[in-house]
Parts: structure tokens; sequence; C-alpha cells
């Protein structure tokens, strides 16, 4: 089965920024699977069978950990659950942090989102924060009208600066 993606969407974890997710025995992505079964999210039974049956509730298809190591969460083809009302035609990318991140992390997402946007050229890239109501209905989404904060960057001044990230959103060594 294939499905059309329109948009991949950036988020964060909410976390502390540089607080590695994962550890020797268990993976980012199995962490934020705890957090969104207690949430109540779930993936279908045909599609645990298929990818990742370690997984039951991840909502994220990439969780891109402090250290760079890239997981996987739903497959491409499986909907997720991670931006109400455009998850359908989505892929969500969830980055371990807040609003800083490691140039590890910023590398696993250049690379990422240049091979996905090579697999889905029609696709947008946005944050989580952008897909946000257009609460006053002139065309644009404000800070003030954001639902959430995430990613904790502004994704198209990343995608302006050629993928660069502004200094303020890199982890100090």
């Amino acid at each position: 089965m294939s499905r059309p993606i329109n948009l991949i969407v950036i988020h964060c974890s909410a976390t502390p920024n540089g607080r590695q997710l994962g550890s020797a025995n268990t993976s980012a992505a199995q962490v934020i699977d705890g957090w969104h079964a207690q949430r109540g999210f779930h993936r279908q039974p045909a599609a645990i069978a298929a990818y990742n049956p370690q997984l039951k509730a991840i909502g994220y298809h990439f969780v891109l950990d402090v250290d760079g190591t890239k997981n996987t969460g739903r497959a491409l083809d499986e909907v997720g659950a991670h931006v109400a009302g455009f998850n359908a035609n989505s892929i969500g990318i969830c980055m371990a942090g807040t609003d800083a991140y490691s140039t590890a992390q910023w590398g696993a997402l250049t690379s990422l989102v240049k091979a996905l946007k090579e697999k889905y050229p029609a696709a947008r890239i946005v944050g989580h924060r952008d897909l946000s109501p257009d609460l006053n209905g002139d065309g644009t989404i404000e800070p003030s009208e954001w639902a959430k904060t995430c990613p904790g960057f502004t994704v198209a001044d990343w995608l302006a600066a050629g993928m660069k990230p502004q200094p303020k959103n890199i982890l100090a060594s």
C-alpha cells in the first residue's frame, strides 16, 4: 500500500535539551512508544505485525535522539498519530529535546529530510506549530496562534538557511 504524502512534519519531544532518551536497553522510539501508549495511542494490529512489532503505540515515523541515532517508529505507508487533522498524508519526525539540538541531531535531521524530500518531492516541510489553526483568518499562523511551540525552531528559517540551524538552536558542546 502506498499513501500520498504532502507534508513532512518536524516535532520535538518536549524533554530537557541534551537529555538522551534512549539507553543501552531501550531506544528513544521505545521510550516515546510508552508515552504514547499512556496517552491512548495505538497502532493497528496488521501494522504492528508488519513493521516494528515491539512498538504498539508510537505516533511518529522517526525519532532522532541526542546522539544522532535515527529510530524508526511507524512504517512510511502507515498513517501516523502526530498532528491531528494532518496524519493521513504526512510523515512525522520527532527530535529529542525542546528547542536546542546536538550537531548530530541536526545532521540526522538534514539527511533524513533530504531523503524524504527525494522520495516525496511535492511534500511541504513544516513544524508541528505551523499546522496550528489560523485563528484570526489572515492567512498567517502567528506565534500567538500556535497550539504548541513544537519543534522549538522555525522550520521555514532552517530551510531558507540551507538547513543550517540558528546558533540558539544548537546545543553547546
